[in-house]
């Protein structure tokens, strides 16, 4: 009898697994005897199929299973932090869970972090993307479209790498330098124009740049075009540091001097850029304040920004540069105001520039992604998406809020990659309307509108952004 009751539970669940939520399958195993439990998770795995496990659009479950005594998921959505994203087990089982909302449109990096000491990859997620410190798992959501552009593709012409060492005086070092030159370039005498690219080497390990420029290419999406991957020796102080100048010196006059005599280049400034990420990104922006003589076109991604250079774009005369700035969401928080301030003060001092933000992380699966948009702009080709200079994203979507949780006010910043109606509402968790924050058209671009909490009780609200027929949701909490 006790058999027959077992199987019947059994089959009951795997039946509905797929019609109920992670919340039927938690109250069903929660309320199963311990006899039970490690039947019904090995139905509720076998009917999941991927993992995390997602719900709709939006709701991840990250699931382990294993022993341990402790389990959480530090990643892009908390900072990394070993101490955040805390997994609870199902006691008498094996199964351990962490519950999180993110955006439909998502790529984050995670892994876990086993008993206080170990990083593992996520045993049940096929997916990985390889960062400076070796590879992540990676959260796709749903509405996430990898780019197809990092792929090789051997029906495609390639361009070719060349290593060259290089020493420099005024750093007193070398370094190997890579120089991409596109399918062609030998059987040709044309000129072409340049892109600088700091952290070069992990530019094409990591974010497979080499695959870009040859897809960009292939697809007339960019002009032919010459890359030179300039990796540092002494990163933080010659990007963000006390060797700034030396490393200026250094590209401007000695590097530039070389490639301009090796290879045929387009000298002027509006054929010319300079890429990095991080820090990266800070001596690209340093490059073109000091140097717009040189390099037309600064592309930074997730940015550090000293103010020595948004103090120089904020009071000095405008100079003759075009910027390509993206941030992730998810970013290292202490740089996204900073970039943000940038775009201001591009915005303010008219400028040509274009700015994206991603919901992803301070990582080179989120960079790789979008070396693409500063290409095209700076160096479009004839099948190139049309570019506009002002800080049009690509997606409609709703950013997150700052601070959250918040105690009185939080700033709430969306995207529209077009004119339109927009309705920004706040509702709490019964679903009742708290307060309507924007109900008008809406030029394209980012926008930021402050949220007041101060009449409210602490809790848990919803900010929804509707426009046409899009909606997305965030989860604010108010905290007094």
């Amino acid at each position: 009898m006790r058999l027959t009751m077992i199987l019947i539970v059994l089959l009951a669940f795997v039946l509905s697994a797929t019609a109920q939520t992670f919340q039927d399958f938690l109250s069903r195993i929660n309320s199963a005897p311990d006899s039970l439990r490690g039947a019904i998770v090995d139905s509720f795995m076998n009917a999941a199929g991927s993992f995390p496990y997602i719900e709709g659009d939006t709701l991840t479950h990250f699931i382990y299973r294993g022993a341990g005594s402790s389990i959480t998921v530090p990643g892009d959505a908390n900072n990394w932090s070993t101490s955040a994203f805390v997994m609870t087990r199902i006691s008498a089982t094996d199964f351990w869970y962490y519950t999180h909302e993110f955006e439909p449109d998502a790529r984050l990096d995670y892994k876990f972090f086993l008993n206080g000491s170990s990083w593992i990859l996520d045993p049940l997620n096929p997916y990985t993307c390889v960062g400076g410190f070796g590879p992540n798992s990676e959260l796709r959501m749903p509405q996430y479209v990898m780019p197809p552009e990092i792929a090789e593709y051997p029906q495609i012409p390639h361009g070719t790498l060349r290593d060259t060492l290089f020493y420099s005086a005024n750093l007193h070092n070398s370094r190997t330098v890579k120089v991409y030159t596109p399918a062609g370039y030998e059987l040709s005498s044309q000129s072409y124009p340049v892109i600088l690219v700091h952290d070069g080497l992990e530019y094409v390990t990591l974010a497979k740049m080499d695959n870009v420029l040859d897809y960009l290419i292939a697809h007339e999406r960019i002009r032919p075009m010459i890359a030179v991957f300039v990796p540092p020796v002494n990163r933080t102080r010659e990007y963000a540091g006390d060797l700034m100048d030396e490393f200026t010196a250094f590209i401007v006059e000695e590097l530039f001097a070389w490639v301009d005599a090796r290879y045929r280049t387009l000298t002027d400034a509006p054929n010319r850029a300079t890429l990095g990420a991080s820090n990266g990104g800070n001596i690209s922006l340093w490059l073109g304040v000091e140097h717009s003589e040189v390099f037309g076109n600064i592309a930074a991604q997730s940015s550090n920004v000293i103010s020595s250079i948004s103090n120089r774009l904020q009071n000095d005369p405008q100079l003759a540069l075009r910027f390509y700035l993206d941030l992730g969401t998810y970013d290292i928080p202490s740089l996204i105001p900073l970039v943000r301030n940038l775009v201001q003060i591009l915005e303010q001092h008219d400028y040509e520039y274009r700015y994206f933000e991603y919901h992803e992380g301070h990582s080179w699966g989120n960079w790789r992604a979008h070396i693409d948009n500063a290409l095209e702009m700076f160096f479009p080709g004839d099948s190139a998406t049309a570019v506009s200079f002002s800080p049009v994203p690509k997606l409609f979507s709703l950013l997150r809020s700052y601070p959250n949780p918040f105690n009185a006010t939080t700033t709430i910043s969306f995207a529209l990659s077009q004119p339109c109606h927009v309705e920004l509402q706040v509702f709490d968790v019964q679903g009742r309307l708290v307060a309507t924050l924007v109900d008008s058209p809406m030029t394209a671009g980012v926008h930021e509108v402050e949220f007041d909490g101060r009449e409210l009780s602490s809790g848990t609200y919803f900010c929804r952004l509707t426009s046409g027929m899009e909606m997305f949701t965030h989860k604010m909490m108010l905290l007094k």
